[in-house]
């Protein structure tokens, strides 16, 4: 495809540039915020921190991330994506020594609030802009971005181990990086493209969401639960009620995460075949079978299949609730992503504890129902998902690898 014209305000730009310059950022994020997860015991060994202290101080991320999430929305729209996960993915790289060279528990919890308000903005940002490049290029691109995000995030924690492993100090590590990443995240932001629409009309900060927006956080908080809780007690359940060793239990949690990766990679080809409300529901109803499997058939190998089919379920979810949630009718992008990641993240904070606290009453296995439950109402509700693609009906729109509906069409 050649430059875009200018629609609804958007100024024409060529789309190709931006195609390669989006996932780069995504890639950069999953890359930086993993890179500092490996030093967190370096840290609390030289603050001399309790598990408590250090609890603490590790929540600041997520709490600064949700704080800025509302915010995220509204500075996004009103100064365009682009600027905005420029300057918040800035950052985020610069912002990376702050917590390996905090001299004091105070100083520490301030760096990773820092820290988390600016991967929020840039979360935001970023999925914003995927959407209007998603719309301008021609083809699905979404679920491959978010699938970017995690090979950063591999790729960052396994670079950072085998520096700590070659004895090279934490501080040169962090500080390396930040000076290589910075540039590389402006060189890529360069390539953006602007949305000078969603700067007009734009809502208030805490401005109440629609309707469609309630549905779709509804979604995303039960689908990002179900990562969360998976992520933290996959492997309590396989060594607590399938007997697993330490290694056979952390195969399920391995297994998740690979098929999650999977599923985003060939979630796009997915896209240009199916509607957004049909991939949606099938991804439900593979979770709520896989997590059947994986508590009710008995032996390992089935729970560790099971996990594993959860996560090829549980893929593409997210990236379809926040493509449909940047294009809700009369929301500009921005804000609709905003809305919907800070309900998302509300369910991925939450969920761990009440899996926990529920498992103290009536055991893991049964707790664990509650995931299964969550993704038999996301398939019971695949429409809240529908976006203009579905609309004009996925055959019409998606051709091939081709667009061939109009970049305006509303929900």
């Amino acid at each position: 495809m050649g430059r875009g014209v200018e629609a609804g305000g958007v100024p024409a730009a060529g789309p190709r540039p931006a195609r390669w310059s989006i996932p780069l950022i995504f890639f950069i994020n999953g890359f930086v915020v993993a890179s500092w997860v490996p030093h967190i015991p370096e840290v609390k060994e030289r603050l001399a921190l309790g598990e408590f202290q250090l609890g603490i101080a590790l929540v600041a991320i997520a709490v600064g991330s949700v704080l800025a999430l509302p915010f995220a929305g509204w500075l996004a729209g009103r100064f365009g994506s682009d600027a905005a996960a420029r300057t918040a993915g800035l950052l985020l790289c610069l912002l990376l020594p702050a917590p390996v060279l905090a001299p004091t528990l105070p100083m520490l919890m301030l760096a990773l609030l820092a820290f988390g308000a600016a991967n929020g903005v840039l979360d935001v940002a970023m999925n914003a802009q995927g959407v209007l490049i998603e719309d301008r290029y021609g083809r699905p691109i979404f679920s491959s971005l978010h699938g970017l995000f995690s090979t950063g995030g591999l790729a960052g924690a396994s670079l950072a181990g085998l520096v700590a492993s070659a004895g090279v100090p934490a501080r040169l590590h962090a500080l390396g990086l930040a000076g290589l990443l910075a540039p590389l995240l402006l060189v890529a932001a360069r390539a953006q493209l602007r949305d000078e629409a969603e700067r007009a009309n734009m809502p208030a900060v805490l401005a109440r969401p629609s309707s469609a927006l309630i549905g779709l956080g509804a979604l995303a908080f039960l689908a990002l639960m179900a990562e969360g809780a998976i992520g933290d007690w996959a492997a309590v359940f396989l060594r607590e009620v399938r007997g697993a060793g330490m290694d056979g239990a952390a195969t399920g949690f391995a297994g998740f995460s690979l098929a999650m990766a999977a599923g985003r990679f060939s979630g796009d080809w997915m896209r240009r075949h199916w509607s957004a409300a049909a991939l949606l529901r099938w991804s439900g109803l593979i979770c709520a079978l896989a997590m059947a499997m994986a508590l009710t058939a008995p032996g390992l190998v089935a729970s560790v299949l099971g996990f594993t089919l959860f996560g090829l379920g549980l893929a593409n979810m997210i990236p379809l609730l926040f493509g449909a949630a940047g294009r809700t009718k009369d929301v500009p992008a921005s804000p609709g992503i905003a809305a919907v990641a800070t309900a998302g993240y509300g369910g991925y904070l939450a969920g761990p504890p009440l899996i926990g606290i529920t498992a103290e009453f009536i055991g893991m296995q049964l707790a664990l129902v509650a995931i299964l439950l969550g993704a038999m109402v996301i398939a019971a509700f695949p429409t809240l998902a529908r976006d203009r693609a579905d609309r004009a009906g996925p055959a019409r729109h998606w051709r091939g690898t081709e667009w061939t509906g109009s970049s305006n069409v509303s929900l």
